[in-house]
């Protein structure tokens, strides 16, 4: 797909979702207190138990299993997928969850680390432009709902947006950047409506 295309399908899946309320590139939303799970705060499981690709706009067949590839000369593998997207395009939650850890670092970037409603499971989505307007720790997010925005914070290459995507097996108990990384590219779902 072209960048015009990219941009114009943009723009239709932002207006579609009501996604104007976005940040700008950079800004910074205040972290709230983290609330804990409890039997009626705790959002719905999620269906069928595979998750949905979290960038607006791209489907299964698009997607190159990057996990598990060498980096840094081979002194570490990657534990995660990059999904490659247009900076600005919207990243949604690919399951059910609760906001755990809205993060700045050197290596991802702007990050937020989202707990799933059993607490077995922390996805990570990294590299983000920005997060959207209102998102704090503890927030419940719904599968298919926006959260940020692609971009290429970090140590991401600017010439190359992605959203750097991880899922982590986990408990309850332990903490938000704590869990053995697994591959999400077999769980992620199909997504093309044409099949």
């Amino acid at each position: 797909m072209t960048k015009l295309g990219w941009s114009i399908l943009a723009i239709i899946l932002l207006l579609g979702a009501g996604f104007a309320s976005m940040v700008s590139i950079g800004s910074r939303t205040p972290v709230a207190a983290p609330t804990p799970l409890s039997a009626e705060s705790a959002p719905p499981t999620t269906s069928g138990g595979r998750l949905l690709v979290p960038v607006a706009g791209v489907t299964r067949d698009a997607l190159v299993d990057t996990f598990g590839q060498p980096r840094d000369g081979g002194a570490r593998h990657h534990e995660a997928i990059d999904i490659m997207a247009p900076r600005g395009t919207p990243v949604v939650a690919a399951a059910d969850g609760r906001v755990d850890k809205l993060f700045d670092s050197a290596a991802g970037g702007r990050t937020i680390y989202v707990r799933s409603t059993d607490g077995a499971t922390m996805y990570y989505y990294a590299h983000l432009d920005g997060y959207r307007d209102g998102l704090t720790e503890g927030q419940v997010v719904r599968r298919g709902e926006p959260i940020a925005t692609v971009g290429a914070t970090g140590n991401a290459d600017a010439a190359a947006p992605h959203l750097h995507f991880s899922v982590l097996r986990t408990t309850p108990t332990q903490g938000w950047s704590e869990g053995q990384a697994i591959d999400p590219f077999p769980l992620l779902a199909e997504t093309r409506a044409n099949r």
